[in-house]
């Protein structure tokens, strides 16, 4: 199903293959971070005093 890119297919698919890899570490540690920041958030949230309304 892929298309005939002749001499040139190990270079096309290697780049999509390191794309890919790329921007699933890049999701990886998005949400390895978002989730330290979020207990960081919730840390500080606890500590605080609570104002009267």
């Amino acid at each position: 199903m892929l298309p005939d890119l002749g001499k040139y297919t190990l270079y096309v698919l290697g780049s999509w293959g390191v794309t890919l890899a790329v921007l699933g570490l890049v999701a990886l540690f998005s949400a390895i971070e978002a989730r330290r920041v979020r207990r960081e958030l919730e840390a500080l949230e606890a500590e605080a005093p609570r104002r009267p309304r």
